[in-house]
């Protein structure tokens, strides 16, 4: 346990342990569904950016286990690769399949989801980062500034993929729209904070949700105002949330693919 662990109240620990599994399940996640685009993407120079970005995403969660590490939660590799669905914390967003078939065999995927996906969720987490950079946690606000220096090019990538597919052909527009409304039906949990909401608020850890989406929004309202588009609604938003524990089949396929090396040789660095 790090010495900055040490002087902790209870109270204060377990918010933060909250928050930190959050912000780590969410990048592990991320990563792993931008990984399955390698050799799929659009084209090779996006299928290099694309990959750099989700080995920055898998860089991100192994900072955020980490500091779990250090707070005596266990290895940092047990914690990325050893506890089952109900035990994790991330968004249903970043759990959801790329589209249908698999990676090895028969893939449809969707880049129009993968784009919309990847925007808004970096967006996101680019709000997050903004405020977790004040932090009264000193370690994680360390991360944060750390962190914050690759996320300006991811959402800069994403953002430029957003904006062209919207001002091309009608039928780019169209499944982009598609995409925009399964995001969407899934976004409600990404600010969610948990049970420990309050406590996060109380101890200066994190600013509170109402006040993240907020940020997100605006920032959202001046990518589509650029397009003279409107911010898509929610339509039939999931009931699950996954800071809860509450998650889809999808993501124990995921904890399968994602454990089968590790659980070959627990002792090996991830």
């Amino acid at each position: 346990m790090s010495e900055a662990a040490k002087t902790l109240s209870p109270e204060y620990k377990e918010a933060l342990v909250e928050l930190l599994f959050q912000l780590a399940d969410d990048d592990f996640f991320f990563a792993y569904r931008g990984s399955e685009w390698l050799g799929l993407a659009p084209h090779i120079e996006e299928d290099v950016a694309s990959s750099s970005i989700s080995q920055d995403s898998m860089g991100h969660a192994a900072m955020f286990y980490t500091l779990l590490e250090e707070l005596g939660l266990g290895k940092a590799d047990d914690l990325a690769h050893a506890r089952p669905a109900h035990e994790r914390k991330n968004s249903i967003l970043v759990e959801r399949l790329n589209g249908p078939g698999n990676y090895m065999e028969d893939a449809q995927y969707d880049w129009a989801y993968a784009v919309v996906r990847n925007c808004f969720y970096t967006l996101a987490k680019k709000v997050k980062i903004d405020s977790l950079k004040q932090s009264t946690y000193g370690p994680l606000a360390e991360v944060a500034v750390k962190v914050n220096m690759e996320l300006y090019y991811h959402l800069l990538h994403w953002k430029t993929w957003f904006v062209q597919l919207l001002s091309t052909t009608e039928d780019a527009k169209e499944r982009m729209i598609q995409a925009m409304d399964k995001v969407m039906s899934d976004f409600d949990d990404v600010f969610s904070l948990g049970s420990h909401a309050e406590q996060m608020k109380q101890f200066g850890l994190i600013e509170e949700e109402s006040v993240l989406k907020e940020k997100w929004t605006v920032a959202l309202a001046n990518i589509f105002e650029s397009l003279d588009l409107e911010i898509p609604r929610k339509v039939n938003p999931q009931s699950q949330n996954g800071r809860n524990g509450e998650h889809t089949k999808e993501l124990d396929d995921a904890l399968s693919t994602l454990g089968e090396v590790y659980k070959l040789d627990p002792v090996a660095p991830w």
